[in-house]
């Protein structure tokens, strides 16, 4: 089982259900993605002291299936603070049953800050640590 990194969060758990299933029985890929930009709204949300919304998804990656019953724990990381943007790595991890961990998705997502008129606003953080 890899270990998660340094700077990771969990953000948001839930459970993978029937309704949720494609027709191979598989829980479907958008589900799962839908998840990872929930959990990618709530930790940008939270940095930029506001809304964000999705300006991208820049790359996803299918690891392993999900199944109904599995727990599915997204974890968070920012990797680059922008004037307005905050580019978020989100993972999807599995538990089933008592078997260990195992990491089944990850995502590049960018989200941007807005006002409440759902314009476009600068952000008042420091850049990363180690951020060019």
């Amino acid at each position: 089982m890899k270990e998660l990194e340094e700077g990771q969060e969990m953000t948001l758990r839930t459970v993978a259900m029937p309704a949720d299933t494609n027709p191979a029985g598989d829980i479907f890929g958008g589900w799962l993605m839908s998840q990872m930009d929930i959990a990618a709204f709530v930790r940008s949300s939270e940095l930029a002291g506001g809304r964000t919304v999705t300006a991208a998804v820049k790359e996803m990656t299918f690891v392993k299936p999900v199944k109904v019953g599995d727990t599915v724990c997204l974890y968070t990381k920012p990797l680059r603070i922008g004037r307005s943007s905050i580019t978020m790595e989100v993972q999807a991890w599995r538990r089933r049953g008592p078997d260990p961990r195992e990491k089944v998705t990850q995502g590049i997502f960018i989200m941007v800050a807005v006002d409440e008129n759902g314009q476009k606003r600068e952000l008042a953080l420091p850049p990363l640590p180690g951020q060019d």
